[in-house]
């Protein structure tokens, strides 16, 4: 069983339904998936940039990425529809956990300058995104093997029912909130 999920059920969940008052164990707010995305807006010109893309997303969650295809023609971006112009990958389960405590522990400290994530970047029904500028970060990613640097977005999705619980949960799993 992952760490993180570990500690979940035997310190994280008690106190956040001691916390909110919650009876019922299974209203205690928990970690839904994970979806980690990264835009190519560059493989509108060069489609072998997706292959890249693809590698480094599956070396740094360790699951192979889906390519995600354009919804609407822009003609002013060159942008016709169904043209993959991107990569994610959703996480659930052992995986999420996982990966979310390599992101905490590992990544996110390797960030220059790093004072914190932001505690407002939630949606106001208990989800939470991070937006991550370059994948160097993860120690899976080769550093010889980067041509260029991409970002990506980390979005959390909980089972929380508003931000404070979310908050209080990602809190309590190890996530460094800025002051």
């Amino acid at each position: 069983m992952a760490r993180l999920k570990e500690r979940y059920q035997k310190e994280v969940a008690p106190a956040i339904a001691r916390e909110f008052g919650i009876k019922n164990p299974m209203a205690v707010p928990r970690l839904d998936k994970i979806v980690v995305n990264m835009g190519m807006g560059e493989a509108i010109a060069n489609a072998k940039v997706l292959d890249t893309a693809v590698e480094e997303l599956k070396a740094i969650v360790g699951q192979k990425p889906v390519i995600t295809k354009a919804k609407k023609s822009i003609a002013s971006f060159k942008l016709r529809q169904g043209m993959p112009i991107g990569v994610m990958v959703t996480l659930r389960g052992e995986l999420m956990y996982e990966f979310f405590d390599r992101l905490i522990s590992v990544a996110l400290p390797r960030v220059r300058d790093f004072r914190g994530v932001s505690p407002k970047a939630f949606d106001g029904r208990g989800n939470y995104t991070i937006g991550i500028r370059e994948q160097l970060i993860f120690p899976e990613v080769d550093f010889n093997k980067v041509d260029k640097t991409r970002g990506m977005n980390i979005s959390i999705v909980t089972t929380a029912r508003d931000d404070d619980q979310a908050r209080a949960l990602l809190k309590a799993l190890g996530m460094p909130f800025r002051q």
